[in-house]
């Protein structure tokens, strides 16, 4: 599995057209065969910065997702929306597949 987290400080000015940007560009990525989860989620201490999380089978779908249309129009327009260069961190992944139980926490009933 390849996981990939991109952490991306979006410009206050451009925060509601980044919000139908990254949802219209998770739907996409979320509908390629290879990926197993594509997701944004906003940092709780820093409201104008996103983090990516991405996850694709194998290489060859990384690979894949990278020439996909979506991805060169999204790339395209990101320079109009960063204050700063988005950071990287990508991992390939040995014999893991995707999300697995956590064991600490079980939920309550009730």
């Amino acid at each position: 599995m390849i996981l990939i987290n991109v952490r991306m400080p979006i410009r206050e000015d451009k925060l509601t057209e980044w919000n139908e940007l990254s949802a219209a560009y998770a739907d996409a990525v979320n509908a390629e065969e290879g990926c197993l989860f594509f997701e944004f989620a906003r940092s709780e201490t820093d409201a104008n910065t996103w983090v990516c999380i991405e996850g694709y089978v194998d290489h060859a779908a990384g690979e894949e997702h990278m020439k996909q249309q979506h991805v060169s129009d999204f790339f395209g327009k990101l320079p109009d929306f960063v204050s700063a260069r988005p950071e990287i961190i990508y991992t390939d992944v040995k014999d893991v597949d995707g999300f697995g139980p956590m064991g600490e926490v079980e939920p309550r009933e009730g």
